[in-house]
């Protein structure tokens, strides 16, 4: 049995003294023993005993009910009635104090023992209970984030500061208000409380005053020990300078976005002055090398990648003599080795650039072929990126059917049929059955 002190107020000596001999007999330490309420909350301040015995009926101007009630909201000591009084109105004023304990005289040691044992347990509980109290309120008025929390039927019981700022709405003006009154938003529900996790979603609160908050927030069910929703917690966060800060990243990305789009296309329209007779060549390149990536479900982000990339991937021809490029009859062996410098040299001219996307690569690996018989690395199979076995399958086709300063136009069947033959050979299998799909089914053009 731990240690208990016990401060005992009693105004007849007689039983005062029995009942201070009965406690110590007991084991518990008496403090003192006092007659009036004036002393018991004197004393109550100054020893902080663990339990104070009150008589109701005392000495002096108040009596022992408004004493416990002042001893209890004053000083957390719980207080346990001993009393002769039992009538009705005595007992309701005695239940307004929230009294630990209510024995009635005349009453035996194990009765006061009991009573004892039990008021100093629940006072325990009550004060680890407090205590917890005031460190959650702490923390939700502490916290960053708005709160708001509501019982079953979706009032209002509780709200933070910062939720009272955002809101406009004071926690008295609040309380046990409908949510949807106060916490108004751009949908109709904030969340669903029986779902088994916080659901975070982005909304506008619409304040009191006027004011419209972008906000985060989530919403919790608070559930009883037998699962049943008994009501929700709220917490929401003001998200207006993210907002802004994201809709100004944006806009700075949209911005490089359309430079880095100007710079390819001067690019690309540089390679076309320098050879004229190959002029919209990369362009219809990148058409069917989209369309083809469209049909693999590539992702945006890759699709925009060899866009890109076939824009500008005879670059290097920057490197050849004009009169090379734009030369009538058959190349011979060095003119032709001249030529097929051209991946190495776009190479040279991108790789120093930080792209979003791996352009240098695939420009170097576009003549490449699956069988390692490519130029300039021969690699082969896997090693090619996929986005250069793509273009690679676009550029024989486009630059077969298309006319040449040294050949006529073959045409687009012979074009398909050269992709046919070699399929899975020196071109991607699947690369050159969309190929002819899109040109056979769908109606592709270049134009």
């Amino acid at each position: 049995m731990p240690d208990i002190r016990i401060l005992v107020v009693e105004d007849e000596n007689l039983v005062a003294k029995d009942i201070q001999n009965m406690l110590v007999s007991l084991g518990y330490e008496v403090i003192d023993v006092v007659s009036t309420g004036e002393e018991a909350i004197r004393l109550a301040e100054s020893t902080s005993p663990d339990l104070v015995l009150l008589d109701i009926v005392l000495k002096g101007e108040i009596d022992g009910i408004v004493a416990a009630e002042r001893i209890w909201e004053r000083f957390a000591i719980p207080v346990v009635y001993l009393t002769a009084y039992a009538d009705e109105t005595t007992l309701q004023r005695a239940k307004v104090t929230e009294p630990f304990g209510y024995i009635l005289k005349p009453f035996d040691q194990r009765e006061l023992q009991t009573t004892i044992e039990m008021a100093f347990y629940k006072a325990r509980m009550d004060h680890r209970l407090r205590e917890r109290e005031e460190w959650l309120s702490t923390v939700l008025t502490s916290i960053g984030d708005g709160v708001i929390a509501t019982d079953g039927r979706g009032l209002i019981t509780f709200m933070n500061p910062l939720a009272e700022r955002l809101t406009g709405w004071t926690t008295p003006e609040a309380f046990h208000k409908p949510l949807r009154d106060i916490f108004q938003i751009a949908h109709d529900s904030p969340g669903d409380p029986s779902g088994p996790l916080p659901l975070l979603q982005e909304n506008i609160l619409s304040a009191r005053g006027g004011a419209k908050i972008a906000i985060e927030e989530t919403v919790t069910p608070i559930r009883s020990s037998k699962k049943e929703t008994i009501g929700s917690v709220f917490v929401f966060r003001d998200i207006t300078q993210r907002k802004l800060s994201e809709a100004e990243i944006k806009q700075s990305w949209d911005r490089l976005q359309k430079a880095l789009a100007g710079t390819i296309q001067a690019m690309a329209l540089t390679i076309e002055m320098r050879d004229p007779y190959t002029a919209g060549h990369q362009r219809r390149v990148g058409k069917l090398s989209c369309a083809m990536a469209k049909e693999m479900a590539l992702p945006a982000a890759q699709l925009e990648g060899i866009q890109m990339a076939a824009d500008i991937h005879d670059i290097g021809k920057i490197y050849i003599p004009a009169e090379i490029l734009s030369k009538p009859g058959h190349l011979t062996e060095i003119e032709y080795s001249i030529i097929k410098t051209h991946p190495q040299v776009g190479y040279d001219i991108l790789k120093p650039i930080e792209f979003p996307w791996p352009l240098a690569e695939i420009v170097y690996q576009h003549h490449e072929r699956l069988n390692g018989s490519g130029y300039p690395r021969g690699l082969s199979g896997e090693n090619i990126l996929l986005e250069a076995r793509i273009m690679c399958v676009a550029d024989v086709v486009e630059a077969m059917s298309s006319h040449r300063p040294y050949r006529p136009a073959h045409g687009i069947d012979k074009a398909l049929d050269e992709i046919l033959k070699n399929r899975g050979l020196l071109y991607d299998a699947r690369i050159v059955d969309i190929c002819i799909m899109l040109f056979k089914e769908k109606n592709f053009s270049f134009e």
